[in-house]
């Protein structure tokens, strides 16, 4: 009988086992697949003729959302580094897509393409032209464009000012910062006058706190004959940096020529955003989480955090018990930050012989 009662007890040892086995393995794998880059409404089209090939318009849609995508995680100059790529290769970060809106116009093929791409193989790609990514997070950002008119010696901030009116016109899917522009307010404007001697000193925190909003744009604008100067006050987390750009043989009634300052402009902010929320590759910190095996909720929220806190390159686990199971992450920043990025998910961790452990 006492064998018979081990045995069962042996069995049920196995069964639990085993089933945590299981669960780690379908939840682990459900939450790696969260681990992407999505890009969407992307407008594909073709002339629907004799030799119409589907797969080749698919294909130019991939390069497209590939150039989108690179366009959103790295700065102007790094995406300058990555050229000629065959669209093999990009189907090869690929992990799936999806064709929707198709229809036939006038012999012409149309549709839109949302393609997922995999975080990992793209992160080892551009770790490979040592380029580091940066997170893509989407800001709102308080933009105040002033127009000195050095000839007429005026200050325009809602009126007469193209920068204010032309500002949101042009806008693509990749950027990340969405600006708003001030409403007209007379005592702003009559302020910005009375300061027109010291304007690049004012201080803009009557106005900016109007808005309610942490990050701001301050750009002025010196308008005289065919040339502009602008300074750029940007202070985005809570880092300010300033930008000076001069461009020559601007002509005011050309929209082309106003759109061209407003794409670089707009491409230089970019570029400062993505400096700000840049993830270091070259950083490869490993560390070990602990978490007591049976708390499979925890476990869930657990993967579900490492699976989607961009700082982290890749994580597995280590070892498991009956008691605990350890988890090794790489990841691309300090402990500091780590602990940070867990406090902010709601996870208690106090760390112990080199191993961060979840109360």
């Amino acid at each position: 009988m006492q064998i018979i009662n081990k045995l069962l007890r042996s069995q049920k040892v196995y069964i639990f086992f085993i089933s945590f086995v299981l669960f780690i393995i379908i939840f682990f794998t459900t939450y790696l697949k969260a681990n992407t880059f999505r890009v969407s409404d992307i407008e594909i089209s073709s002339p629907f003729v004799l030799n119409f090939k589907k797969s080749k318009v698919i294909d130019e849609g991939f390069q497209i959302s590939f150039s989108n995508l690179i366009s959103m995680i790295t700065t102007s100059g790094d995406k300058d580094k990555i050229k000629n790529i065959s669209t093999k290769e990009i189907k090869g970060m690929v992990d799936s897509f999806t064709i929707s809106d198709e229809k036939f116009i006038n012999n012409e093929y149309f549709a839109k393409l949302e393609t997922t791409f995999n975080k990992r193989k793209i992160l080892d790609f551009l770790e490979r032209k040592s380029i580091f990514p940066s997170i893509p997070i989407k800001n709102k950002v308080l933009l105040v464009p002033i127009l000195v008119d050095i000839e007429t010696d005026s200050i325009n901030l809602f009126n007469n000012n193209i920068f204010y009116e032309k500002w949101n016109d042009i806008k693509k899917n990749y950027q990340l910062l969405n600006y708003l522009l001030p409403s007209e307010d007379l005592d702003d404007l009559n302020k910005l006058h009375e300061m027109s001697n010291s304007i690049e000193t004012y201080d803009f925190t009557n106005l900016i706190t109007k808005y309610d909003l942490k990050d701001y744009i301050i750009a002025i604008i010196y308008k005289n004959k065919d040339e502009v100067k602008i300074l750029s006050k940007i202070n985005l987390n809570n880092s300010l940096t300033i930008n000076n750009q001069k461009y020559s043989k601007v002509n005011f009634v050309n929209e082309k020529d106003i759109n061209r300052i407003l794409i670089n402009l707009k491409s230089i902010y970019e570029d400062v955003w993505k400096k700000n929320n840049e993830i270091n590759t070259s950083i490869k910190l490993p560390l070990t989480i602990s978490v007591k095996s049976k708390e499979y909720k925890k476990i869930m929220k657990l993967e579900e955090a490492l699976d989607n806190i961009d700082l982290i390159s890749n994580f597995y686990i280590l070892k498991f018990t009956n008691n605990h199971t350890l988890y090794r992450i790489i990841y691309n920043g300090s402990p500091k930050t780590f602990l940070n990025d867990m406090n902010n998910r709601n996870f208690n961790m106090a760390i112990e012989n080199n191993v961060w452990k979840i109360k």
